[in-house]
């Protein structure tokens, strides 16, 4: 009965409406962000986001999500399911009103959702609009009703269907090819880390996600809430306390705010900030709020024991970062939220910071008076990192005053380009000086600089910046690209647009191709985060009959090859395996691997940081078990050149 009186009280009047759908379809990007696959994503999101709503009022506690054979996508929740009665304004049921009109739902006046993780309200209306098909089953009162809309306008009334035995909502939908001409195929990973991302910010909550087109299956479900997201994020790494959780409500607004942080002992910073379960990569106020609350909590700890006394010592907010894992999440009314940017990127409410910073403030003090131990922990971690931050600094200045980071004296061995241009200008990283022979010869040098490197470079997987400017073969990378590193970083001063990893197609190769990627994902991240790293990929074959001459680029097109030309090849066909770029002529590189009509190239794009950080963790951190669990589990698939 409880149960009952509870959804008596979610009803057609709390629905608000604003306006039509007709702009969704002429301009989706405005309300889903993008048109590209990660639009595709981000409409699944919507609706399950939907579901959690319910979860954070307190109704919902199962949610199933099946991408089913066809393509579509099915998300069901056990919470009170959308009203159906009539609202008297519209002479239509609620069910309709919030499918079919935009900033439609139970959100704006914040009588049936206190906490929110939809668009505004604009969720389920945008979807639906950019849906071929869309049905809506709710189970509510007994009965089960339906309705299906077709581009976001209805196909009949709301009609009742059968009987229903407990309460809740169906969506199926068929995102519209029209729309999303890049392709509508959601990726199972993908939802995968959306889904699993929800579990970890919904304690109790659990997620069932199924892949009808090959059988997989995921279940999500975390007691803990965000310290088991925080426990996850620093798997396979050495931590030095237990995960400190902080939480406060805001009296006035509702608010609630839950922190839970982790040092380890890398020298990285992985933090991720979420409102209402939206992610919030570019920040905010809540973060911010955050981070000064962590320093000046740690500054007045250590000046209480007395490990410091003047202004002098005062650790400074980039100490604080090196190997700490945090997650910070908002939870507010969605009348009040206010985001930077269309997509959500950065919360922008200016009373979340003090109330952040206070709760943090207050929390961490308390911890560490009563932890003593913990905070002497977490006080070495962040006075070592002082203590290197100092010695970087000083090796870098030394450097500076010599004028080589500030790009006075580009390194002897670069061959630039002649263009000034960065948009048009790329650097391709050649390992060996022959290879590099061979690329300065069959650069196009209107456009194409080339670096050749010397040998294997160093793993900075746990190098700090001073041991890094140290090293001949990276300090001279960093100059050629020209927009420093670390606290010197200038994006505008960045002197190519594209930066091209071209190394040798044998292990040595693919081993100093993970050396760099190492390096740019740890300490030059911005040329992955705006699209500017590549790999090169060299053909591995060159086949040869008669006359004619092609290129492969992987077994399985030199087979294609062989195939085609069945005919004309006869007798025997030469099949040369290129082991080294050194192996191709000049003219040959150019060719397969550097003329931007013929080349394959493969973006080096960051899409999971938290995935990317634990996986280059495992493969080139200190720690021996868990690259050896890999090895182990993984050997089987790989594909050994020997």
């Amino acid at each position: 009965m409880a149960k009952n009186a509870k959804t008596d009280s979610y009803n057609s009047d709390q629905i608000v409406v604003l306006e039509g759908l007709e702009p969704v379809r002429k301009r989706p990007a405005m309300y889903i962000g993008t048109t590209s696959l990660a639009g595709v994503h981000h409409c699944l999101n919507e609706i399950i986001d939907n579901c959690i709503d319910e979860a954070l009022a307190g109704f919902a506690k199962h949610v199933w999500v099946t991408i089913n054979k066809d393509g579509s996508a099915t998300v069901k929740d056990d919470g009170r399911g959308i009203p159906v009665d009539p609202i008297p304004k519209y002479h239509t049921s609620a069910l309709e009103v919030v499918m079919t009109k935009l900033h439609a739902g139970g959100k704006f006046e914040g009588k049936a959702y206190k906490v929110s993780g939809g668009l505004h309200g604009v969720g389920a209306s945008v979807v639906n609009a950019l849906s071929t098909l869309m049905t809506v089953q709710v189970r509510r009162d007994g009965k089960l009703y339906e309705q299906s809309y077709k581009k976001g306008v209805p196909v009949a009334p709301v009609k009742v269907v059968g009987k229903a035995t407990d309460t809740g909502t169906t969506t199926t939908y068929h995102i519209d090819p029209e729309i999303f001409k890049e392709g509508t195929d959601l990726n199972f990973e993908t939802v995968k880390k959306q889904v699993r991302d929800r579990a970890y910010l919904v304690a109790k909550l659990a997620f069932y996600l199924k892949d009808d087109r090959t059988g997989e299956e995921e279940n999500f479900y975390f007691e803990g809430g965000i310290v088991s997201l925080v426990k996850a994020l620093n798997r396979n790494k050495e931590v030095l306390h237990p995960p400190v959780f902080i939480t406060k409500t805001a009296e006035s607004t509702g608010s609630i705010v839950e922190v839970a942080l982790q040092y380890n002992d890398s020298f990285s910073e992985t933090v991720e900030s979420y409102v209402n379960v939206i992610p919030t990569p570019e920040g905010g106020t809540h973060l911010t709020g955050f981070r000064m609350a962590l320093t000046r909590a740690i500054n007045d700890y250590a000046k209480k024991i007395g490990v410091t006394k003047d202004s002098d010592d005062n650790i400074v907010g980039d100490d604080t970062r090196e190997g700490l894992t945090a997650v910070v999440y908002m939870k507010m009314s969605s009348q009040d939220l206010q985001f930077e940017g269309q997509t959500k990127g950065k919360l922008g409410n200016a009373d979340v910071q003090p109330f952040v910073q206070a709760a943090v403030k207050e929390g961490l003090d308390t911890y560490f008076e009563e932890n003593p131990s913990d905070a002497k922990a977490i006080l070495e971690k962040v006075f070592l990192a002082a203590k290197a931050r100092l010695a970087a600094k000083a090796a870098k200045d030394a450097i500076i005053r010599k004028g080589a980071l500030e790009g006075a004296s580009l390194p002897g061995k670069l061959a630039d380009c002649q263009s000034r241009d960065a948009t048009q200008s790329e650097l391709f990283i050649v390992e060996g000086d022959s290879a590099g022979g061979s690329a300065k010869q069959g650069r196009d040098r209107k456009f194409q600089a080339i670096l050749p490197l010397r040998g294997k470079v160093l793993n900075t997987e746990r190098a700090r910046l001073d041991k890094i400017i140290e090293f001949e073969e990276l300090k001279a990378l960093v100059i050629a690209c020209g927009m420093g590193i670390a606290d010197t970083l200038n994006p505008e001063k960045l002197r190519y647009h594209r930066v091209i990893i071209m190394t040798d197609a044998d292990v040595d190769g693919e081993h100093i191709m993970t050396l760099l990627l190492t390096f740019f994902y740890r300490h030059l991240p911005y040329l992955a985060e705006h699209g500017h790293l590549y790999v090169a990929q060299p053909p591995l074959f060159k086949i040869t009959f008669g006359k004619q001459m092609f290129y492969a680029y992987s077994d399985e097109e030199r087979d294609k090859i062989l195939k085609d030309h069945a005919t004309e090849i006869k007798g025997q066909a030469n099949i040369q395996r290129y082991k080294g770029l050194g192996e191709m002529n000049p003219e040959q590189l150019w060719e397969t691997t550097m003329n931007p009509a013929n080349r394959i190239m493969r973006q080096v794009t960051i899409a999971d940081a938290a995935a990317a950080d634990q996986v280059f963790t495992m493969l080139m951190g200190d720690e021996v078990p868990p690259r050896k669990r890999f090895i182990q589990t993984h050997a089987k698939s790989a594909t050994l050149d020997i």
